[in-house]
């Protein structure tokens, strides 16, 4: 580990909109001026002073009612319907924009409203299907979204209450609606705010990064029919324009590869606990450190093989919902692990193979070691 000043001494900063983008990358291309992007490197700066403030988050973290117990939230699939909207703000970064597609509506002419209406849709099978579970907060939330926010902005984020996709800057990035595992990862911080609300900074925050990351990657693979072994287990493959040396933002299974280019730099995600970045940058490094959790998730996953969402992808939804006991918001990566490891015990067994992989994935990247209690 590096030795920069320890997580426990971070201020919590005021609560940001959850971007798919993370600071240090937009930081790189802001830069970019040099290498004849300077379209890219002003969205850059700007996307870099836009991100809004997260709206009032409905989680047990910040005061809220505490969320419903799982159990009381599992419906049948056949009982309910996506409820969507999607809007446009017509290059403006005023929310929520034209209302310009609803449930029901067909198809319109431009791309990035369908590809979200589509990714809304997803991400909402994903959940009712693999987890009974209605929309985010798991009582039939409505999923909104809007589209063409601001000039070639950078990024798309959940601010509490909606999506919101920027179009890239046509130099490093396109539209951000084109990625289906951006659509799902934003979605996701959904669901983390009304369950186990993950405090966004150090480890908590990583964590509540990489539960974004899961289910971002079980939306593409859920909506392909894809299983663990033949998934890419890249986060926003296709932002990038042809331009970057690059294949997505994030690599799971092999953090620190997603990306080589020589305006954007070298992804710096670590894959285990020994490169763990210990800084005050990105919330205490929330983006970077969230690539160790996403490779034991990884790991896990193609070990037991079949369809991700139904073993390991289960145990983590299982421990982020509480369905054997409350998450501690501001867990540790070694908490949240052990959390993991009785949620398996709990679904599928003392002696089976789910919970095995689990424990085996968590020694691999360092979070805990073999004579580890549990």
């Amino acid at each position: 580990m590096s030795s920069s000043s320890p997580a426990s001494s971070l201020v919590r900063p005021p609560l940001r909109a959850r971007s798919i983008v993370p600071p240090y990358l937009l930081a790189r291309i802001a830069a970019a001026d040099a290498f004849g992007m300077a379209r890219a490197a002003e969205a850059a700066r700007r996307s870099l002073l836009a991100d809004p403030p997260l709206r009032e988050e409905r989680a047990r973290a910040s005061g809220a009612t505490p969320a419903t117990p799982p159990s009381a939230l599992a419906v049948s699939p056949a009982t309910v319907a996506v409820d969507r909207t999607v809007f446009d703000a017509g290059n403006t970064e005023t929310l929520p924009g034209r209302e310009v597609r609803r449930e029901q509506d067909a198809p319109v002419d431009d791309v990035a409203v369908n590809e979200a209406f589509d990714g809304l849709g997803a991400t909402h099978a994903l959940l009712l299907d693999a987890f009974g579970r209605d929309s985010v907060d798991g009582k039939g939330l409505p999923l909104l979204a809007t589209v063409h926010y601001g000039t070639d902005y950078d990024n798309a984020f959940w601010d509490g209450e909606r999506m919101v996709f920027g179009d890239g800057d046509g130099e490093v990035f396109g539209r951000f609606t084109a990625s289906l595992s951006v659509i799902g990862h934003e979605l996701a911080h959904g669901v983390t705010q009304y369950t186990a609300g993950l405090v966004y900074e150090g480890q908590s925050g990583a964590l509540n990064e990489s539960f974004s990351d899961v289910m971002g990657a079980l939306v593409e693979q859920h909506q392909r029919g894809q299983r663990a072994d033949a998934a890419s287990w890249l986060i926003g493959e296709g932002l990038f324009t042809d331009a970057v040396e690059g294949r997505a933002l994030r690599s799971m299974i092999a953090p620190g590869t997603a990306y080589d280019d020589d305006v954007l730099g070298r992804d710096p995600q670590p894959a285990d606990m020994a490169g763990y970045v210990d800084t005050r940058d990105d919330n205490g490094g929330v983006h970077l450190n969230s690539g160790i959790p996403n490779r034991a998730f990884a790991l896990a996953a193609t070990e037991l093989g079949g369809f991700a969402w139904e073993r390991a992808g289960q145990v983590w939804y299982d421990t982020v919902v509480g369905a054997s006991a409350p998450l501690d918001p501001r867990s540790t990566f070694a908490q949240f692990a052990a959390a993991t490891v009785e949620a398996a015990r709990a679904r599928f067994g003392a002696d089976s193979a789910e919970l095995s992989a689990i424990e085996r994935a968590w020694v691999t990247v360092g979070v805990r070691s073999d004579d580890t209690p549990g």
